[in-house]
C-alpha cells in the first residue's frame, strides 16, 4: 500500500507576530513547526503502513526551509519526501496550494501508484480546512473528512472504512480506494522517534520539484491564480482581567443582584 501524506511547515503558534504595515505574518525569525494536524496524519499512515506493508511518502509545498517538516516525517516512520519548492508558488492561496498539491500527487502516482492520500484537517495558520478537499476535487478521490479513527482497510476489495467525528455525532462511513482523509488529532497519539529514523532523517535530503517538475499550469499558481487575498490580519485585542464580586458566599442573593446590574449596565442583558 503506498500513503501520501500532505504536511505544511507552520509558525509555533506561541509566537506568532503580526506586521502592521502589510498585514501579514512575520516569519522571519520565528521557529517552525510542522502543523500538529499533519503529524496526526503522518503518525497514523506510519500505524497503516506497519499493518498492511507498503510505503509511506510526505508532500509539502513551501520555501527551500520547509525541507525541516520533510525530516521531521522521516523521522516518524515517513518512507520518502517530496518538496514542492519556487518562487512562482508564492503567494498560492488554498485553491492554488490545492491545485500545485495535486500535481505532484499526480506525478508521484505516475511513478507509484497511490492508495490513500492523508492530510491533517486544517493548518493551524490559516484554519480554512480547504486544502485536503481541494485535493480530492482535482484528484478525482472521495473525500473522507475529520476522521478520528481508521476502523479497517481492505486491499482485495479496495474498501477503506472510517469513523468522521461530527459536531453532535459520530458516523461511520465506507469509501473505494483511492481516497482522501483529513483527520483530526483524536485518530492517534504521537509516538516517539526511533533513534534509527532519528539518524537517517538527520541525514535526509528531500527531493525537490519546481514548477518545471510539475509541469504546471502558471494562471493556476502564486497570485494569478489565487481568487483570494487577505485584506486584513490582526492580534485580537488584549482582554482585561475580570471582576471578582466579593462576599458571594456569605451573601449569594446580594452578590446575583450585583452581578445583574453590572450586566444591565454594559447592556449584555436587557431589562424587560
Amino acid at each position: 500500500m503506498h500513503i501520501v501524506v500532505c504536511v505544511k511547515q507552520v509558525p509555533d503558534t506561541t509566537e506568532v507576530r503580526v506586521d502592521p504595515q502589510t498585514n501579514t505574518l512575520i516569519r522571519e525569525g520565528v521557529s517552525s513547526i510542522i502543523n500538529p494536524y499533519d503529524a496526526h496524519a503522518v503518525e497514523e499512515a506510519v500505524s497503516l503502513k506497519k499493518r498492511h506493508g507498503g510505503r509511506v511518502t510526505v508532500i509539502s509545498m513551501g520555501p527551500p526551509q520547509a525541507e525541516e517538516v520533510i525530516r521531521r516525517s522521516i523521522a516518524m516512520g515517513a518512507d520518502k519526501g517530496i518538496l514542492l519548492s519556487d518562487r512562482n508558488f508564492a503567494g498560492s492561496d488554498t485553491l492554488a496550494t490545492s491545485y500545485i498539491l495535486a500535481m505532484g500527487i499526480i506525478k508521484i502516482t505516475e511513478e507509484h501508484p497511490v492508495d490513500l492520500v492523508l492530510c491533517g484537517k486544517q493548518a493551524i495558520d490559516g484554519d480554512t480546512a480547504q486544502v485536503g478537499p481541494g485535493i480530492a476535487v482535482r484528484l478525482g478521490m472521495p473525500l473522507l473528512t475529520y476522521v478520528m479513527k481508521i476502523e479497517s482497510v481492505d486491499l482485495s476489495s479496495r474498501e477503506i472504512k472510517v469513523h468522521r467525528k461530527l459536531e453532535e455525532k459520530k458516523v461511520l462511513v465506507a469509501s473505494r480506494m483511492p481516497a482522501v482523509l483529513t483527520v483530526v488529532k483524536d485518530i492517534n497519539e504521537l509516538s516517539y522517534s526511533s533513534l534509527p529514523n532519528l539518524l537517517r532523517a538527520a541525514r535526509y535530503r528531500a527531493i525537490i520539484w519546481s514548477q518545471q517538475d510539475l509541469e504546471v499550469d502558471t494562471e493556476q499558481i502564486g497570485l494569478r491564480g489565487s481568487p483570494t487575498s487577505v485584506s486584513k490580519i490582526f492580534a485580537p485585542p488584549q482582554r482585561g482581567q475580570g471582576e471578582i464580586i466579593k462576599g458571594g458566599r456569605d451573601n449569594p442573593e446580594n452578590a446575583a443582584r450585583i452581578l445583574v446590574d453590572k450586566l444591565l449596565k454594559t447592556k449584555i442583558i436587557a431589562n424587560k
